[in-house]
């Protein structure tokens, strides 16, 4: 009987023990991350607004290009349009959709170019060195000295006629927007991702990969570049943002989507010449646009912390 009740493990050290073996990396992860409120909430408002944008169109028929003259300018939480109209009677919170709809979209294929080519250029960098690396640096460097809004302002008037006439007005003006912002923005990726690959090929995975016999290819993407993942993804999710601005920014200029089509850019353009009247048509997607990029980097600042190593119990 004693000698039974001594092989047998006592309940709390199995159960520790079961907790410690279903401990991963991206787990605790995720239960950090799901105690960092405020991006919590960030990551919330984000889900809200693209479920918004995407499928708010499915739920709430109102189409955004209907005109009303018998409700023009109509203030927000009036019967029928909870958001107001504009000049033409147009329902706002219609357009409001369509416009997260193609900002949302340019923020996100853009950050997929910017973190896809910095992601490239970093660990090339960091994992060969020498000569290539200070060549991908210098160009970095030389990327880094570009303005940003008047180099996107010249190649608008440079290829807009050439590519809306082969790809059609909307189509043609998302491609520049999306391609250009995406060819600016991967440089502070670029430099994350090296400082990491130089940090990684460092440790005892890579040089036990080496003396196995391990390809130099496979080192780098399946070895250091899965260890490289947590600052990849905070730098992706700031990106989201820093795009939503730059189109908002280029919208606002009038030189980005074609007047009729209602990103949040150009509904606060249009909006801004009836601020005395109907301010709200300027205030509305411009705090769309607040908290869209607010609720990303929120949530951008608790992923750095959630996947953070050093946090790690």
């Amino acid at each position: 009987m004693i000698e039974a009740n001594a092989a047998a493990p006592r309940p709390q050290e199995g159960m520790v023990g079961k907790q410690l073996r279903a401990r991963t990396l991206w787990g605790d992860a995720w239960r950090r991350l799901r105690r960092h409120q405020v991006a919590m909430a960030g990551a919330a408002i984000l889900i809200f607004f693209i479920l918004a944008a995407f499928l708010g169109p499915l739920v709430y028929k109102t189409s955004p290009e209907t005109l009303d003259y018998t409700a023009i300018l109509v203030p927000p939480l009036s019967p029928g349009h909870l958001l107001g109209t504009d000049e033409l009677g147009r329902d706002l919170l219609a357009r409001c959709m369509v416009g997260g709809r193609i900002s949302l979209s340019v923020g996100f294929v853009a950050m997929l170019i910017a973190v896809s080519l910095g992601t490239l250029v970093g660990a090339v960098s960091g994992f060969i060195g020498g000569a290539a690396d200070n060549a991908l640096m210098r160009l970095t460097d030389l990327f880094l000295s570009l303005p940003v809004l008047p180099v996107l302002l010249l190649t608008v008037y440079l290829f807009r006629v050439p590519v809306t006439k082969a790809l059609g007005p909307e189509t043609g003006i998302f491609v520049i927007v999306v391609v250009m912002i995406g060819t600016l923005a991967w440089m502070s990726t670029a430099r994350i991702v090296r400082a990491t690959f130089l940090s990684l090929k460092q440790k005892e995975f890579v040089e036990a990969a080496v003396s196995i016999g391990v390809s130099r290819s496979a080192i780098m993407f399946r070895h250091i570049l899965p260890n490289a993942l947590s600052p990849i993804i905070v730098a992706a999710t700031l990106e989201i943002g820093a795009a939503i601005i730059t189109e908002s920014t280029l919208s606002f200029l009038g030189v980005g989507f074609p007047p009729d089509t209602p990103t949040w850019g150009r509904l606060v353009t249009d909006g801004a010449q009836f601020l005395q009247a109907a301010s709200w048509l300027a205030f509305v997607p411009a705090a769309l646009i607040f908290l869209t990029v607010l609720s990303i980097n929120f949530l951008g600042d608790g992923l750095r912390d959630a996947l953070d190593p050093r946090q790690r119990r």
